[in-house]
């Protein structure tokens, strides 16, 4: 069964850094562009950050920009976020989704039932 699994979450400090892991089982991760999107209490799921199949694209959000940082090893058919500078406002569930761009150079923050695979997400809380 080809799925996507978050891990890293946790509790952290304002201003503190966490690194997200998204690792995939049963399908071969350097075919998909790759998104994190998160999900705040009470809001809607939104997409914060993407990167390409190639990654010849890297997409962050305005909130997130400068603090995210995106990455992949397809070598280990993982993805991870590593986040600096958290705010509290950061507090989300976080997942990973992976969909197959038609151009493997570009990614884009598609829509909940257009992506592929969603891993089950990983909670994030920044708080002192």
């Amino acid at each position: 069964q080809s799925q996507l699994a978050e891990s890293g979450g946790g509790l952290v400090q304002p201003g503190g850094s966490l690194r997200l892991s998204c690792e995939a089982s049963g399908l071969t991760l350097d075919a998909y562009a790759i998104g994190w999107f998160r999900q705040a209490p009470g809001k809607e799921r939104e997409g914060i950050s993407c990167i390409s199949s190639t990654e010849d694209m890297i997409y962050y959000v305005d909130s997130v920009k400068g603090r995210f940082t995106i990455s992949r090893d397809n070598a280990k058919n993982m993805a991870y976020l590593q986040m600096n500078s958290l705010k509290p406002e950061d507090t989300a569930v976080y997942y990973c989704a992976a969909y197959n761009d038609p151009d493997p150079r570009l990614c884009a923050l598609r829509g909940y039932y257009t992506m592929d695979y969603w891993g089950k997400g990983t909670l994030v809380t920044v708080s002192s």
